[in-house]
């Protein structure tokens, strides 16, 4: 069975065809997050490490650290601010050491910036995952050395000089030239995780079954382990979290081993409350004296003011647990364990209850 290793100081997770599907966290990423890119312009890192804390509590399993950020601000004082290869090296060095200042989960080191990513293994602590090498020419000599250096596993993603192709065919030959390319560096097989690139199905009605049999031909044929970014297939599409809820346990039940995704179900904010409340009030409902803001919105439905898993997280654990890969369901059992209240000794909550034999 093939097995990837990724290591913090203190953790390891092994991304396998025999273990439970691993969650690549990938909410550290200033790429379309406007707060965070100015926040990480004024030197502010608290909300990396807010979010790096919310998304292991969720279940992330892994990390992603990108340092993909636009400094438009010092970019107007210093020229240099322009250029990514001078932004990019500092503010990985930074992100990786402010998250492993709260955290040992295992880190995915992600850029485009081969200066990042070399700043970034070297700040790392253990076995960091190393995000991404393609088939381009120039990519693969740049960035396979750096894996063979400091003895990394590396997503390696389907496309190559002509760009992202339509065909599997096309997209399962780049996988299979990187795999071969890293073994003239003697990189094995099981440390390269293949990233098959989920087409949106709104754009392509074959998306998923595309994904599905590229997945099983790079298992059976390469014997790689495979990662996806998973929003991707929802893309534009109402309903995002139903999409991705069917998508996830049928690539999983197809030999996915990994995804890159968001593990975390956003807070609801103080504006839906608000608003939620005059509808309520408007309707004549009479709510009880004093309550609360969280025993609100799970009243109506809401969610949650917390932070808490997402509802991808429960479907990867019910797959996980339909194909084996969760012993005797305990993941799935604590998972579904309502919290107990202070001084309950645990007796009469959800998911608690003596299980069935089949």
């Amino acid at each position: 069975m093939t097995r990837t290793v990724i290591e913090s100081a203190t953790k390891t997770t092994i991304i396998g065809f025999d273990q439970p599907f691993s969650v690549i966290g990938e909410r550290i990423n200033p790429t379309g997050r406007k707060i965070l890119n100015l926040e990480l312009e004024r030197g502010d890192f608290s909300r990396v490490q807010a979010d790096a804390l919310a998304q292991v509590a969720a279940g992330a399993n892994i990390l992603d650290i990108n340092s993909g950020a636009v400094f438009s601000n010092k970019m107007a004082e210093d020229v240099r601010y322009a250029d990514n290869n001078f932004v990019e090296p500092t503010l990985m060095k930074e992100l990786i050491e402010t998250v492993q200042s709260v955290t040992d989960s295992p880190l995915c080191i992600d850029s485009s910036v081969p200066g990042a990513l070399e700043a970034g293994l070297a700040a790392a602590h253990g076995r960091p995952l190393l995000n991404s090498v393609t088939g381009e020419e120039e990519r693969l000599e740049l960035v396979l050395p750096l894996v063979k250096k400091y003895n990394v596993p590396v997503v390696a993603i389907s496309n190559d000089d002509t760009g992202i192709s339509e065909d599997p065919d096309v997209r399962f030959a780049v996988a299979k030239k990187i795999v071969e390319r890293a073994a003239d560096f003697g990189i094995p097989a099981h440390d390269i995780v293949v990233d098959p690139l989920v087409m949106p199905i709104g754009a392509m009605a074959t998306a998923g079954h595309q994904v599905f049999t590229l997945v099983r031909r790079l298992r059976d044929e390469l014997g790689v382990n495979t990662t996806c970014g998973a929003s991707n297939i929802s893309f534009g599409l109402p309903n995002r979290h139903g999409i991705n809820n069917a998508f996830l346990p049928m690539a999983i039940a197809a030999g996915m081993t990994s995804a890159i995704m968001n593990p975390v179900a956003l807070p609801i904010g103080p504006k839906k409350i608000a608003a939620k409340r005059e509808e309520v009030e408007a309707a004549g409902i009479v709510l009880p004296d004093g309550m609360d803001d969280e025993a609100f919105v799970q009243m109506f439905g809401m969610g949650s003011t917390l932070a808490r898993p997402g509802k991808e997280m429960e479907a990867i654990r019910a797959a996980n647990f339909l194909t084996n890969r969760d012993d005797g369901g305990a993941d799935w059992i604590k998972f579904n364990a309502a919290p107990a209240a202070e001084g309950d000794s645990g007796r009469g909550r959800r998911g608690g209850g003596r299980r069935r034999r089949g």
